[in-house]
């Protein structure tokens, strides 16, 4: 079998699906048509794993709000390194509920796919931020976060019901949490929180669960890479995850970052590690993903070892600062990397 190897989830989409989408009308067939090419590409690459790329997606962060009326502009702002922002709504009334669930995501790429599919979904912490420090009128906090924890054990249950391969909850707040409260507070209350939803399931479907972290990736530049990976790591380890996917190509002292997963990586998990930067432009050579490997082994056992991109390559839909093509070349040289690594430690 070999060491695993997933993508994390979003591939830039094509100008034609962008012009579509940025028109206004209906972009469901230029969407269908992104949505078998990235996937194909995926499977010639040689990808043994594969996502739908999140053609369809607004980002990855909003797709459950898409289309809800109670929403207000002004929500929290997250900032890049460099200078750029972006804004998330504000909820304004309740009750909260999705209005479109991964498992329609998950169903179209199935239709395109001859290998196992994997589906990303935003974690319930990251939805969190939707709700105003202020309150809302007749909606307390409490309520809401009673609202979030079902529809989020709604969206993966269904998928898991669909028959992904696995769930993949994206949780790049977590890093960045840090930046906004070093104490590590709101940390915890993510990590809380979603621990309530992934406390529903049994440690069956938690096998088939992950958690994806990284300093975030947009316009080339990242939210919180300056943070130390020691706050988050020893934290992000007590979600009740059966895999967890975890930037790594992008850092700058791995190896620490690597012992830290060493002492903190539950008996029971799989550590996906980031071979790939999808913010650099270069192109990582097989041999260079082989070698990161071979790193990693050095601090975890190779049965629990997988490998992964940094992050998805293009999260926010209108992000162009990835080509396509090469979001494809690094994707084979991870599935190449990964292979020659397996030889060399006989996995």
């Amino acid at each position: 079998m070999g060491i695993p190897t997933e993508p994390i989830g979003s591939i830039p989409r094509p100008p034609e699906l962008l012009a579509a989408m940025a028109s206004g009308g209906d972009a469901t067939a230029a969407q269908e048509k992104a949505v078998a090419d990235t996937i194909s590409r995926l499977e010639q690459a040689g990808s043994p794993v594969v996502t739908d790329g999140e053609q369809a997606k607004p980002s990855f962060a909003t797709y459950p709000i898409a289309g809800l009326a109670a929403l207000a502009p002004d929500g929290v702002v997250i900032p890049f390194a460099d200078g750029h922002t972006r804004q998330l709504p504000r909820l304004t009334a309740g009750p909260f509920r999705y209005q479109q669930h991964a498992v329609d995501y998950l169903r179209a790429a199935k239709r395109h796919a001859t290998r196992p599919v994997k589906q990303a979904v935003i974690a319930p912490s990251a939805l969190s931020l939707l709700y105003p420090a202020d309150g809302i009128p007749g909606y307390p906090r409490e309520q809401f976060l009673d609202d979030l924890v079902d529809e989020a054990e709604a969206d993966i249950r269904g998928c898991l019901d669909a028959g992904a391969h696995v769930v993949q909850l994206d949780f790049t707040e977590g890093r960045l949490s840090l930046k906004l409260d070093p104490s590590g507070g709101v940390l915890d209350d993510f990590v809380a929180l979603n621990n309530r939803v992934l406390e529903r399931f049994d440690s069956g479907e938690r096998a088939r669960i992950g958690v994806h972290t990284c300093p975030g990736g947009d316009q080339d530049s990242t939210h919180s890479l300056d943070v130390d990976y020691a706050g988050l790591l020893p934290r992000l380890f007590r979600l009740r995850a059966g895999n967890f996917s975890v930037q790594m190509a992008s850092e700058a002292d791995p190896d620490r970052a690597l012992s830290v997963i060493a002492d903190h990586l539950p008996p029971d998990a799989r550590v996906f590690v980031g071979v790939t930067d999808p913010i650099d432009p270069v192109v990582e050579t097989p041999e260079q993903v082989r070698d990161r490997i071979l790193a990693a082994a050095r601090h975890l056992p190779v049965d629990r070892l997988g490998t992964c991109d940094d992050c998805g390559f293009s999260p926010f839909a209108d992000d162009t600062s990835t080509s396509r093509e090469t979001a494809f070349a690094k994707v084979a040289a991870r599935v190449q990397g990964t292979a020659l690594a397996s030889e060399v430690l006989g996995a």
